[in-house]
Order: structure tokens, then sequence, then C-alpha cells
């Protein structure tokens, strides 16, 4: 009987392949084996050696090439039959990954598993828009949240944004007219700042800014798709404070 082999939950950063770690870039560059997500990118992909095998079990809203449970069963019927296997996903395997569900599937069948950290998206795309999550003039608190899942109107945000918080919404694209809605139903003004970082860390990187409440039509008008976040508060105002103050300098 072969050798039960080890299931390596990776992350992939955001996109750009200089951000990963090198843990992360070696288990890439030796696997036989490589299981993807939709938001790996390609450029991360390509340092894989030529004969590995590259699965993808890309999501998409309300389509998925397979269930999680399937892909869990993937994992460890692999490691069972003696391969190592490196699940690869964008961001950290942690945060908003699934990564927890299959650590304990793995665990469950008793295949070793490792887990490697990742740049979050909220953490590579936010310094690509030299957005800072925490500023000391504008917020102390930041909070993640998926804006896209069941119940979503039924959910509680009362206090997650303000003044002093960020708030970072992964997966709200397609939700962006209810997301707003919630947000000022549960008090948060208008005219609060936001801004959505598409593509982020990556070549075509766009960033759009605007108030919360112009976020459906911004969206649309800019025809904004995923991978793509949303964050929402004073942080990401700061920018524009910066250059006008700036221009202001250079004028004096």
């Amino acid at each position: 009987m072969a050798e039960t082999g080890t299931i390596y939950l990776v992350g992939a950063g955001p996109g750009d392949p200089d951000l990963l770690t090198l843990r992360a870039a070696r288990l890439i560059e030796r696997a036989e084996l490589i299981v993807h997500d939709g938001l790996v990118d390609p450029a991360v992909l390509a340092l894989a050696r030529p004969d590995a095998t590259l699965v993808s079990v890309a999501k998409q809203r309300s389509k998925h090439t397979l269930p999680q449970e399937d892909i869990n069963a993937l994992l460890v019927r692999e490691a069972q039959a003696g391969r190592d296997v490196v699940r690869l996903k964008g961001g950290d395997p942690l945060v908003f990954g699934r990564g927890g569900e299959e650590a304990e599937a793995a665990q469950a069948h008793g295949v070793p598993v490792e887990i490697v950290p990742g740049i979050s998206a909220a953490n590579g795309a936010a310094a690509a828009a030299q957005i800072a999550l925490t500023h000391r003039d504008a917020a102390s608190i930041v909070t993640f949240v998926a804006g896209q899942c069941k119940g979503l109107k039924n959910q509680d945000w009362a206090g997650l944004a303000g003044p002093g918080r960020t708030l970072v919404i992964y997966m709200g694209v397609k939700t962006a007219p209810q997301i707003a809605e919630k947000l000022m139903e549960d008090g948060l003004a208008p005219e609060t700042p936001m801004a959505v970082v598409e593509n982020g860390a990556r070549p075509q990187m766009r960033v759009l800014r605007g108030m919360l409440a112009g976020l459906p039509d911004l969206v649309t008008r800019e025809n904004v798709v995923s991978p793509a976040l949303i964050v929402i508060g004073d942080v990401t105002a700061r920018e524009d404070a910066a250059i006008a103050q700036l221009a202001l300098e250079k004028s004096l």
C-alpha cells in the first residue's frame, strides 16, 4: 500500500507571483499535482513544472465545477493514493477560502495536512491601491465580510462600518445594490467614502472611488468584474486628500 501523501493548502496571494511566500513558491515549483481555484492568476500557475498535473476546481456564482464536498474527496483520495497535493487558493486559505473545511476533511481521514498562509486579497489589494486599512487618523478597526452568501439581507451589519472603522467586503460585486441598501438602512451615511479595487495587485488593476450611495451605479457603469473588493470607510478618501494637499503645497 502506498504511503499516504500530504495535502498542502497553499495561499497564492492576490495574483502577483512576486507576492508568493518562499514556501508557497517552492511547493508550486516541485508539485506533481496542483488543484487550484479560478482566482489563482495564470502567472502563478506558470511556475509549475512542465509535467505537473493542474486540476481546476474554479467556482463561479451559482455554478461550481465541483461541489466543496467533492473537492474535499478529491484531495483526500489523491493523498491516500500516495500523492502529495498542492491545493492552491487565491489570497489566504483561511480567509473566505474554505481552507478550514478542507483541513478538517483531511484530518478526519488521517491525511497529513499543512497550511501555507498567503497575502490575503484584502491586504494585497489595499497595498496595491495604497489604501491603509488602518490609519491613526481614520480607522483602528477592520472587518472582513462576505457579500455573497445566503441570508445577506437578514444579517446584522450594524456597527461594522462608520467613524474609526474600515469594512472590507469580499465577493460583493453582484450584490452591490443590496450591500449599499443594507448599510444605509443600518445607519451608515450615504456620503460615506468607498473604493472598489478590481483585480488588485495585478497589471489590470482598477481603483474606483465614490460614495456609498453611488456604489451600485459605479459597479454597473464601470462594468466591474470579479475579483474585486469593496472597501468602505474614511481610509479610502485619504489618497484624494493627500493629492489635494500636495497640489496646495506646490501652488504656494
